[in-house]
């Protein structure tokens, strides 16, 4: 980290008629791993979207890489964008899809080929290269996604939400390579409304709460405030109750409960941070199957609404 600032932001408001999605922001961000962190609602794809020149600002600045966003097409040149929706064509192989990509990313045949062939060895997708994106599973459509994103060799990469949805030896993978990237020098700006998915890739962050800026800096300060409030984590197995029985011998685990659906079940811990940690091998030591992992995130709320108030 230097103190070379990347992307500089200066009193920028965005509105849809008399619905406000940022609200009079200033910010900057410097090289390496930033989270962008809120609820959902809060304002975060609306900002990225201004950030990559995909919205155009109703007042205020901002400028990437020390130049200005809107109408820049040589700066797209230098960044990447994984948005949080499926762009991906259903009937192209993953394969097919990088290559379009890096086409029109101004590569002739034959370096759009080379190309799709690193960033598939890049995000571990080399073993499904051929198969349609339709039958690819969500990490492998978020893997897929995040290589398109790096397709031209950017500077910097906007992620939205790419933890979303994802099983949790999924968000480990994604993680890892979120990781490994940035110490290939790539600096990032990741937007996510799960505060234990930042902190696993970073210290920094920027916490967005109805389009404002609330707090930036380092995520410790934050942590201090949230683990004073219990943490749901709502799971679906194959076997909840063995799955019930082996999550209660942790003294952080407060409770364990069964939701209405068949396979669901709720754990609270007081530990988010050491229940997220041991929860992959958890997973891989008894064999379980976990279709579903989900967090209303009631600490991040309450750190919100402490800082709101």
């Amino acid at each position: 980290m230097n103190d070379t600032v990347i992307i500089q932001a200066e009193n920028i408001s965005k509105w849809y008629g008399e619905v406000m999605g940022v609200n009079d922001v200033t910010l900057n961000v410097y090289p390496g791993i930033t989270g962008l962190l809120g609820p959902n609602g809060a304002g975060k794809t609306t900002l990225l979207k201004l950030m990559t020149g995909q919205l155009k600002p109703n007042q205020g600045n901002i400028k990437v890489l020390n130049e200005s966003v809107w109408n820049n097409y040589e700066l797209t040149r230098r960044v990447g964008y994984c948005p949080d929706i499926e762009i991906a064509y259903q009937f192209m192989s993953g394969y097919e899809f990088l290559t379009f990509f890096a086409t029109l990313s101004g590569y002739d045949k034959d370096e759009a080929l080379e190309k799709t062939n690193q960033m598939l060895k890049t995000v571990d997708m080399e073993s499904a290269a051929e198969k349609p994106i339709g039958s690819y599973s969500k990490g492998m459509r978020q893997r897929i996604k995040l290589a398109q994103a790096l397709i031209h060799e950017p500077e910097l990469l906007f992620l939205d939400e790419p933890l979303t949805g994802l099983d949790p030896i999924g968000r480990r993978h994604v993680m890892e390579l979120i990781s490994q990237l940035a110490e290939q020098g790539i600096s990032m700006l990741v937007s996510s409304h799960i505060l234990y998915e930042i902190e696993a890739i970073t210290q920094t962050i920027l916490l967005i709460h109805q389009g404002r800026i609330l707090a930036e800096g380092n995520i410790s300060d934050i942590r201090e405030l949230i683990d004073e409030h219990p943490h749901k984590v709502y799971l679906s197995a194959d076997d909840p109750r063995r799955l019930a029985q082996t999550c209660l011998i942790y003294e952080d685990i407060l409770s364990v409960t069964f939701g209405d659906k068949p396979g669901d079940v709720i754990i609270e811990t007081a530990k988010p941070d050491a229940f997220y940690a041991r929860l992959p091998q958890i997973i891989i030591e008894n064999d379980f199957n976990i279709s579903q992992l989900y967090s209303p995130d009631d600490n991040l709320s309450a750190v919100f609404k402490y800082l709101v108030g």
